[in-house]
């Protein structure tokens, strides 16, 4: 599980002792005139909890993020952070951002703990659907965004957001950039994130980001408020499974804990030692698909094949990987001068050059052919990356994968293989898997030639034992 930091280092104020008895709370209110108990009814420093308050005693934040499990009251919560900041005139133009515009309007503003249900009266916005926005007496405006369309937030200004299930995007690194270039109005701009955790590099970002102060909570906190029937079966069923663990307790679970590949598969190449001489070089290359795809580069992983010594199997060492933004020419460009590269003691000259079959792999795979590079293309067929990282993992599994130490931090990897050990253990919750790709084909490719064998032949020339070797009984036989 990923450890998330103190609040601040600091200590909250503790809320300020109720005068209500919640065991005389029906002869309490029976007391109080209408308005006493319109203005007691949305009193949120009286109902909510202590870590479910507005933190205003802090001042060093921008961000307040809630990471918390289901049902716990994060809804209500950033809507009583909008509330809080627009009545007391602290906000004046504000985004509310959620999955989708559904979402938005169906939680966020019209829902059971949304910002009309917990408005005072006396300051209730008003919702325009048409244009997407609550409007408050006060002359505060509130404006819909969803992920569907990021570019939205490309203009706007704003000097407060609440963004609700940030977990959940499809686009969450483009809608934060935006929104954070739109967030220069006022003296503090501020914001507030409620979200279920998950491990997306987004959220372990802001968890990590001094900024951003972090509450966190269960969903037995507020067992009270929640229906038997949750209780008694969702909370039964799902309690002590890492689907319980993460939508339950808010556990930010470190990806790498339930990877497909596991860290401590690769073995490391003692940084005391000279490269080995390989018998066989293969550079490995996922091409972007077009120039145009900002967010999708060009990655290239390059593999040795070698003996680590006369008793032990051959192996294959990780011995250059990169990601690069190119467009085409300047790509093409870079594979042949990476061809010529020489590898290991001797220097070894690359023998194969693999290009996966997609897009401008397919442009690529043909010039470097009239260029007399030996290059080949590879095609995944149907598989997934889920299958296609499965079907070789028994290959690291089995300790015939390599990584050099680092001559700075020992017993790891050096920073740049990193970047493709941290892929590939945290897969499928990686922020990038070009990586991945390129490994997957080239481990593949390697023992398809037979260039690494994992699963020897067994020898069969005794077709019968002698009495001493132990025989199975059929559990099932009569």
């Amino acid at each position: 599980m990923i450890n998330l930091p103190s609040v601040s280092g600091q200590k909250r104020k503790q809320k300020r002792p109720t005068i209500i008895d919640p065991s005389n709370l029906d002869e309490f209110v029976s007391e109080l005139t209408d308005q006493e108990a319109i203005e007691l009814f949305y009193d949120w420093h009286t109902w909510g909890r202590v870590n479910q308050q507005v933190p205003v005693e802090e001042d060093w934040w921008t961000i307040w993020m809630i990471l918390a499990g289901r049902g716990w009251g994060k809804t209500r919560c950033g809507a009583e952070f909008v509330r809080y900041h627009v009545e007391r005139g602290l906000a004046g133009r504000v985004a509310l951002i959620a999955e989708d515009a559904g979402d938005a309007r169906d939680v966020m503003v019209e829902g059971e703990s949304g910002i009309l249900a917990i408005s005072h009266p006396g300051c209730r916005p008003t919702f325009v659907p048409s244009k997407r926005r609550l409007e408050w007496p006060n002359g505060a405006i509130a404006t819909i965004y969803s992920d569907a369309d990021p570019e939205a937030l490309r203009g706007p200004q704003h000097d407060l957001f609440w963004c609700d299930e940030l977990a959940k995007y499809k686009n969450p690194d483009l809608i934060w950039s935006n929104l954070m270039f739109g967030l220069r109005l006022g003296q503090k701009p501020r914001g507030c994130v409620t979200t279920t955790p998950k491990p997306i590099p987004i959220i372990r970002k802001l968890v990590d980001d001094p900024r951003t102060l972090v509450t966190t909570g269960t969903t037995h906190e507020n067992f009270s408020n929640l229906a038997p029937t949750f209780r008694d079966e969702i909370i039964s069923e799902y309690e002590g499974t890492r689907l319980g663990r993460q939508e339950l307790y808010a556990e930010l679970i470190d990806p790498e804990d339930y990877g497909i590949v596991k860290r401590d598969w690769f073995r490391l190449w003692s940084a005391d030692r000279e490269f080995p001489e390989f018998v066989y070089i293969l550079q490995s290359y996922d091409p972007a698909y077009t120039d145009k795809t900002i967010n999708d580069p060009t990655a290239c992983s390059v593999w040795g094949v070698f003996k680590p010594s006369d008793d032990k199997p051959m192996s294959v060492m990780l011995i250059d990987c990169w990601e690069d933004f190119m467009i085409y020419p300047d790509l093409k460009s870079k594979m042949i001068e990476e061809y010529d590269s020489v590898y290991g003691e001797p220097g070894k000259k690359v023998d194969q050059v693999l290009i996966e079959e997609k897009a401008s792999g397919l442009s690529l795979i043909q010039d470097l052919q009239r260029s007399g590079i030996p290059v080949r293309g590879y095609n995944p067929g149907r598989a997934d990356k889920t299958q296609r990282l499965a079907l070789i993992a028994n290959i690291i599994e089995r300790g015939r994968v390599y990584v050099p130490e680092s001559t700075l931090k020992r017993g790891q990897p050096r920073d740049w293989a990193e970047k493709l050990i941290s892929q590939i253990c945290s897969f499928p919750e990686s922020e990038r898997d070009d990586l991945i790709d390129t490994t997957s084909q080239a481990l593949r490719l390697l023992r398809d030639m037979s260039l690494i064998t994992v699963d020897l032949p067994r020898d069969n020339d005794d077709l019968y034992v002698d009495e001493t070797q132990p025989r199975r009984i059929n559990p099932y036989a009569i």
